[in-house]
């Protein structure tokens, strides 16, 4: 678990538009790599009623652990993810292990950085190397 989210190591995520397995998807593929607030059993659960659901961590890109593995989604998921520069290139990348990653958004400050993610299913293709996908555009 995390003691102090006000490291520039730390990397906060935010996932909407998506189903809860899915967020328990992203999430425990980024856990397989870095701590994280979130314990491993926390399952993210749907609410009910009208408007959009969001699911939050914050990670540690400190220290790595395993290359987090290839996971499947249902559907695309939208990851709005925050932090120092370096702190979110770390956690991109380990991104794409497991996605096809897309940027579609940016903003850039003086000591923090907000980027749009777009992740995907790899495609066999991705895997060999031969496609985008699993590679930040």
């Amino acid at each position: 678990m995390l003691k102090d989210d006000t490291a520039p190591t730390h990397v906060q995520v935010e996932l909407s538009g998506c189903a809860p397995d899915d967020a328990h998807a992203v999430f425990a593929a980024l856990r397989a790599s870095f701590a994280s607030d979130r314990a491993p059993d926390d399952v993210p659960q749907g609410t009910p009623g009208p408007g959009p659901t969001v699911w939050a961590a914050t990670f540690d890109t400190a220290r790595t652990g395993r290359r987090a593995a290839p996971a499947r989604l249902a559907a695309p998921v939208t990851a709005d993810v925050q932090g120092g520069y370096r702190a979110v290139d770390t956690l991109r990348a380990t991104l794409c292990d497991a996605f096809a990653v897309r940027v579609v958004g940016m903003a850039a400050g003086d000591q923090e950085n907000e980027v749009q993610l777009r992740l995907d299913n790899r495609t066999a293709r991705d895997d060999r190397g031969e496609g985008t996908g699993g590679h930040v555009r």
